[in-house]
């Protein structure tokens, strides 16, 4: 009887033994991932970024778009009415960037008189390119390493464009870009599958807007915003877009 009631309480203190182990050890994951983790800034700004479709240009001009394919008429209206746009929010807008692509650099420098406090940085990561698509048709006229290419330069950009604000200060960037590339950043916003980019249309100067949290998420604001260009001054991809020449009345 005396050697099963020792028994007894030698299991009852391996027990106890191995229950105030198994609590210590929780206490000791627990206190650490608790003053190990990097605390994130609950006091961080936010990220507003502006992404503008350039203006209308002369799609008849063969020279290389570093050179050539400028803006007409219409793309100069349509650039000073979304800077208009711009300038009429509640804001005070923080960086202006644009492509290297003469329609968007024209855009962009537009837009800059109306901000002359904001110096122009281009940046060739958001120059116009075609990426992957479902659209056989595009696929099978594409290079395929090019369609690779562009992919990795959208993913490039998207990563250094689209982080959170470093400090308690919001960001407000104006990027003036194009229709591909901005087709391209909105999938990655809302996280769908990028080859559906083609699935959206945009227009000359239409506004986008993305919202980055100091946590890193996204929001959509607004995509392709057209209200601040008249209908008939208004021209989007993939349409049958009529010549619209801005003309003074003729005299009587």
């Amino acid at each position: 009887m005396r050697f099963n009631l020792t028994r007894s309480r030698s299991s009852q203190l391996v027990v106890s033994f191995f229950t105030i182990a198994i609590i210590a050890f929780v206490f000791t994951i627990s206190f650490s991932s608790v003053f190990c983790q990097v605390p994130v800034p609950a006091n961080n700004g936010t990220r507003t970024l502006y992404l503008i479709r350039h203006g209308q240009y002369d799609h008849d001009d063969k020279r290389d778009p570093d050179v050539g394919k400028n803006l007409v008429s219409l793309g100069i209206a349509q650039s000073r009415l979304v800077a208009n746009r711009l300038k009429s929010l509640p804001v005070e807008m923080t960086s202006l960037h644009s492509s290297t692509m003469t329609r968007a650099r024209q855009t962009a420098m537009l837009i800059n008189e109306t901000f002359p406090e904001l110096e122009l940085q281009q940046s060739r990561i958001i120059r116009e390119c075609t990426p992957p698509t479902w659209r056989e048709d595009i696929m099978d006229r594409e290079d395929p390493e090019n369609l690779e290419e562009c992919k990795d330069q959208l993913e490039t950009a998207f990563s250094e464009y689209f982080i959170p604000s470093p400090d308690s200060d919001d960001r407000h960037d104006i990027i003036v870009c194009h229709g591909n590339v901005i087709r391209y950043f909105v999938t990655k916003v809302l996280k769908v599958e990028t080859n559906s980019w083609l699935q959206m249309t945009t227009g000359n100067c239409g506004l986008t807007v993305v919202r980055i949290k100091s946590n890193g998420t996204m929001k959509l604001i607004t995509f392709n915003d057209m209200g601040h260009i008249p209908q008939n001054l208004q021209t989007e991809t993939g349409s049958n877009n009529k010549l619209k020449d801005l003309l003074l009345p003729e005299e009587n």
